[in-house]
């Protein structure tokens, strides 16, 4: 499982926008890109931007996004790439399939590493068997469901609780009371909420 070893609230204020890494505190006045709106570190002076700087600060963004490393990510452009269709779609696409992130953006938790977690201690079933590969690519008609005992069916509902207001996917259906969802049909490129620029990203890994 990738692991984000340094603080996340550095990694958005690096990238100068919010990536919701610590789920409801990146909607609180405690999220550092509100009290810190600048990049990390001592003595950062502007640096005159390139084409390649932007490319490399998209991918980087979009690893952070997701929580993949750099192997697998290429793993994915290579898989895009031999679809059909437009790569840059295809990959996020890909990157939204993941269980890690179905389980997210069904509410069923607080926050990414928070769902892929789950995923890994095999609270997580998929068509009714226990499933901990939280890069595991989601398919149409795929249920997924937490089971688990009080203490985290507990927290599953906290979750669903802090993001009721959130809009589900169009892509995918939903049943709260259940802790259970389902996949509707394959995510379009308009269902990715995240604001990724996948031209500079297929510019810089297709070099």
């Amino acid at each position: 499982m990738a692991r984000i070893a340094n603080q996340v609230c550095k990694l958005c204020r690096r990238e100068g926008v919010k990536l919701f890494l610590k789920g409801q505190r990146c909607f609180s006045e405690k999220c550092g890109v509100n009290r810190r709106n600048y990049p990390p570190g001592q003595h950062v002076r502007p640096k005159k931007g390139t084409d390649y700087g932007a490319q490399l600060r998209e991918k980087q963004k979009c690893k952070r996004i997701y929580g993949v490393l750099e192997r697998q990510f290429m793993n994915y452009f290579t898989l895009a790439q031999r679809q059909k269709g437009n790569t840059g779609d295809n990959l996020l696409v890909l990157l939204e399939r993941r269980l890690d992130n179905v389980v997210l953006n069904l509410g069923l938790a607080f926050s990414r590493f928070d769902a892929r977690q789950m995923v890994a201690h095999g609270h997580v079933y998929v068509n009714g068997k226990r499933l901990d590969i939280s890069s595991y690519l989601v398919r149409p008609g795929d249920e997924i469901e937490v089971r688990g005992k009080e203490k985290l069916k507990k927290k599953a509902t906290d979750a669903i609780e802090m993001n009721k207001g959130r809009p589900l996917p169009a892509w995918l259906e939903a049943a709260p009371t259940e802790l259970k969802g389902k996949i509707v049909q394959l995510p379009k490129r308009e269902d990715v909420s995240s604001e990724i620029n996948e031209q500079l990203i297929i510019e810089l890994c297709s070099k």
